[in-house]
C-alpha cells in the first residue's frame, strides 16, 4: 500500500542486508523491509517504513516488459533492478494442479474491481466472475483458458529471488492515556506543513506534537512495528477495535533497528527478527529509547473506518491473508494474478499458491521479489517475522 506500507523487513534470521536502506527481515520487517508503510513505510517493520503514496498513483507504472522466446529485453535506466516476463507454459509451473485455486477467488474479484476498468482485463473479468467459485475445476479451467503465464526474470537472468512475510498488527490502546497506555500514536500536526521534519527524537520534543495524539498504546515497540507495517487495529480498552492507517511520515531515512543491535552484538544474526528484537526491548527495556531514536523515520497515522476486511493495498483493495503479495510494479503489474513457489519460514514445506499481486513497499524492488500477507494478529506477525525463503513467481496475463 502506498500508504500502508512504510515497512522495512526488520530483524531477518540471516545476513543483514538489503536493498536500499535495508537490512534484512522480516514481517516487521523492521528492518528490511524498506520503509514500506505502503499495508505493507505498508504492515518495514509492519510502516513499509512506506513511501506514501496515492492508490491512484499505484495503478500507474510502467507496462509489464514481456519477452519472446528466446528475446530479451532491457530495464529502462530508471528501473535498474526491475525485472522482466518470460514466456511459459501451465507444465512448467510446479504445484499449480495442487493449489485449491477457489481460495482466492476474494482475491482476484478485489483486484477485478480495479483491472475490469482496463480495456484488456474487462472480458476476462467478468467472465471470471460469472464461473462456480465452489467449483475447483471450473475456476483452474477458467485460469488455464483465459490467461497466459509468463516466468519471472531477474536482471541477472536469475528466475529466483527473496520472498518475505507481513501482517497487520493488533495492539492494545486508549483514545485517553490512561493506566499501561502511555505511548501515542499522532496524526501530522497541521502547523508543521509539509515537506522534511526532524528526526524521531527531535520531532517528538516539538510542542506542536501535543494535541496530536490518534491513540494511545501500551508498548512503545510494538507501535515502532506498527510504523513499520505502516497499519494495523487497536483493541481498545473499552472492547472496541480502531483501524489506523498510514497518514504520512516526516520524510527522513529508514535505519534498521535489527542492524544496530547487531552491529554493536547484542544480538546474533539468528535473533535479528521482529521476535529477537522484542525480547532484547524486553530484557533492556532502559534502552529501549536509545535504539528506537536510532531510526529517524517516523510515521503519523489516522483513523480508518472499521470494517472486517483487510488492511487496504496499494492497488486499493482490502489485502486478502495467504492470497495476496507485495511486488514491485515496475516488473509485475498491480492487481495480477502470480504464481508463487516457495516455503514456510524455516522449513522446507512448500508454498505453492495463486496470489495476487495488491500492494507495494519500498523494499520491494527487483523481478523474482514478493512480500507475502499473512493477515492480522500475533499468530500472523509471528509467521511473517521468520520469512526469508527462496522462490519463483509466474504472472498471469489475459491472453490477447
Amino acid at each position: 500500500m502506498k500508504g500502508w506500507r512504510e515497512r522495512e523487513n526488520e530483524g531477518a534470521p540471516q545476513p543483514i542486508a538489503r536493498h536500499a536502506e535495508q537490512t534484512n527481515t522480516m514481517a516487521y520487517q523492521l528492518s528490511l523491509r524498506g520503509i514500506r508503510a505502503t499495508a505493507n513505510d505498508r504492515l518495514a517493520l509492519l510502516a513499509s517504513v512506506l513511501g506514501a503514496a496515492l492508490l491512484a498513483g499505484c495503478m500507474s507504472g510502467p507496462p509489464p516488459r514481456i519477452l519472446p522466446p528466446g528475446g530479451t529485453t532491457t530495464p529502462p535506466p530508471t528501473s535498474p533492478t526491475a525485472g522482466r516476463l518470460q514466456p511459459a507454459s501451465w507444465a512448467e509451473i510446479g504445484g499449480w494442479s495442487q493449489d485449491d485455486v477457489r481460495a482466492a477467488w476474494p482475491a482476484l474479484q478485489a483486484s477485478c474491481q480495479v483491472l475490469k476498468k482496463k480495456p484488456e482485463w474487462t472480458r476476462v473479468c467478468a467472465v471470471g466472475m460469472m464461473v462456480d467459485a465452489g467449483d475447483l475445476p471450473a475456476m483452474r479451467s477458467y485460469f488455464e483458458n483465459h490467461f497466459q503465464p509468463y516466468r519471472v526474470i531477474n536482471v541477472d537472468g536469475t528466475d529466483s529471488g527473496l520472498i518475505t512475510g507481513y501482517y497487520e498488527p493488533i495492539l492494545h490502546g486508549s483514545r485517553t492515556r490512561q493506566g499501561a497506555y502511555q505511548v501515542p500514536l499522532y496524526r501530522r500536526p497541521v502547523q508543521l506543513g509539509k515537506g522534511t521534519l526532524p528526526a524521531r527524537g527531535e520531532l517528538l520534543q516539538n510542542p506542536a506534537m501535543r494535541g496530536s495524539e490518534l491513540v494511545y498504546v501500551d508498548d512503545a515497540v510494538e507501535a515502532a512495528f506498527l510504523q513499520i507495517q505502516g497499519s494495523g487495529r487497536i483493541r481498545l480498552a473499552d472492547g472496541k477495535i480502531m483501524r489506523v492507517g498510514y497518514g504520512g511520515t516526516n520524510d527522513q531515512p529508514f535505519r534498521s533497528f535489527g542492524k544496530w543491535l547487531l552491529d554493536r552484538g547484542e544480538i546474533t544474526p539468528s535473533q535479528a527478527t521482529m521476535q529477537g528484537i522484542k525480547a532484547w526491548a524486553k530484557a533492556n527495556p532502559a534502552r529501549v529509547e536509545e535504539m528506537l531514536n536510532v531510526n529517524p523515520r517516523f510515521v503519523f497515522f489516522r483513523e480508518l473506518p472499521p470494517n472486517n476486511d483487510g488492511p487496504v493495498g496499494a492497488l486499493g483493495v482490502p489485502l486478502t491473508a495467504e492470497r495476496s503479495i507485495a511486488v514491485d510494479p515496475a516488473t509485475i503489474p498491480l492487481g495480477v494474478p502470480v504464481f508463487l513457489s516457495t516455503t514456510r519460514p524455516l522449513s522446507t514445506e512448500p508454498i505453492q499458491r495463486l496470489m495476487f499481486a495488491q500492494d507495494t513497499g519500498s523494499a520491494i524492488k527487483g523481478g523474482v521479489r514478493a512480500d507475502f500477507f499473512w493477515g492480522a494478529g500475533d499468530a500472523a506477525g509471528e509467521t511473517a517475522g521468520r520469512m526469508k525463503q527462496g522462490g519463483k513467481m509466474w504472472v498471469l496475463m489475459p491472453r490477447g
